[in-house]
């Protein structure tokens, strides 16, 4: 869809700047105004991770005035395998300031504001608010329904992707886009699908080579929308298939019966992310890495359960554990080979779909369940830091 440049051209060029853009001062679509408006435009990125990445490099590359970096999280050894924005020197340290140095060494004509936080609706609005564009890299979909909503209240265009497996998915959306055309991310995904069905990257796994593919077109989608050329990904949804090295299309539409978004709401709640109606953190049992390994010295009677998926189970697996990959059946499993009397832990990669199995052997009679509480990863950070991580 043909949309009007969202910044004016106001910031001038140095000399330095004219040849570090010459390739783009070339185009005709782009000139001297368009570049300028690329200077002018200030671009919040949340999450400096497999699609931060890319994006992030990118746009500063093409000449973003001002990036703004949200991210609460330090770099992981495994993060190298898709962030390319960080780098082996930069493991331990915070996201912002390891892809901030990164984007100062390619281009300090960029202005970086780091914002170590978590993206809170307490604050959403009025950092959107301070933003020309804003372009959506997270992984779950508590926040990208946070994101949504307060660019639709902040009334500003936002650019979203996502990834998974080999498969990657990229739009915009601006409810307020001239003309009536506006969408937001509620016309795709009117409700977020049951948690046990949106797995995570850290738990589904990704081609590391995708980040770039879709990282690519939001920030391709970025520069369009700023200098107003092309037509955007409002109304489209973009779908790349890596298998099979294919691009498709899908048409977006407002969804029948949406409701006027006026404020900001629970999204752990919206998205099923918390215990169920009546379910306190007491009422599920856990047990420590260490308190575990304790009961194992001394050979206690338990079972230990991992309900994790196979590729998982062959990366790392606490010895001796039975493996019973979480599914529809898992409880009934469960009852049918170990009863409900047997002394079990429950366990996955970080405790959280084992909470979920624990909860439903609790309302099939079970009363002798724990959940490892951090999962296997507190298995191996506090008693066999020998074994792989993931």
């Amino acid at each position: 869809m043909k949309l009007p440049a969202l910044v004016e051209p106001l910031a001038q060029l140095s000399n330095d700047e004219i040849t570090r853009y010459s390739r783009h001062l070339l185009i005709p679509d782009v000139g001297m105004d368009g570049q300028r408006r690329l200077k002018t435009s200030k671009v919040l990125v949340i999450g400096a991770g497999g699609l931060g990445s890319p994006a992030l490099l990118y746009l500063a590359a093409a000449g973003i005035g001002t990036l703004g970096l949200i991210d609460f999280d330090v770099v992981d050894e495994s993060n190298l395998q898709r962030q390319v924005i960080h780098r082996v020197a930069t493991v331990g340290q915070l996201k912002v300031d390891s892809a901030a140095a990164a984007i100062r060494d390619l281009n300090p004509h960029v202005q970086v504001n780091c914002y170590n936080l978590r993206l809170e609706p307490e604050t959403a609005v009025q950092l959107f608010s301070e933003y020309d564009l804003i372009l959506d890299g997270t992984d779950n979909f508590a926040t990208r329904y946070l994101v949504n909503d307060a660019c639709v209240l902040a009334g500003k265009p936002y650019v979203w992707g996502s990834i998974y497996r080999f498969e990657g998915q990229a739009s915009v959306f601006w409810e307020d886009a001239p003309g009536g055309v506006g969408l937001n991310y509620r016309d795709l995904y009117p409700e977020p699908p049951p948690p046990e069905l949106a797995p995570s990257c850290s738990e589904g796994g990704v081609l590391g080579i995708l980040c770039a593919s879709i990282g690519a077109i939001m920030a391709t989608e970025a520069v369009k929308l700023i200098t107003g050329i092309g037509d955007s990904l409002l109304g489209r949804l973009m779908v790349y298939d890596a298998l099979e090295m294919s691009y498709r299309q899908m048409p977006l539409r407002r969804a029948p019966g949406r409701q006027l978004i006026t404020a900001l709401s629970d999204y752990q709640a919206f998205c099923g992310l918390l215990a169920p109606h009546g379910v306190q953190p007491s009422d599920i049992p856990s047990i420590s890495a260490r308190e575990l390994h304790a009961l194992r010295e001394r050979r206690e009677n338990l079972l230990l359960i991992d309900v994790r998926e196979q590729t998982e189970w062959d990366i790392v697996h606490i010895p001796g554990a039975q493996h019973i990959p979480k599914g529809p059946n898992t409880a009934q499993v469960i009852e049918t080979r170990f009863g409900k009397h047997a002394n079990l832990v429950l366990h996955c990669k970080s405790g959280m779909r084992s909470k979920a199995v624990l909860l439903e052997l609790q309302q099939r009679g079970f009363s002798n369940v724990r959940n490892l509480d951090g999962g296997v990863l507190a298995w191996v950070r506090d008693v066999e830091p020998t074994l792989p991580s993931y």
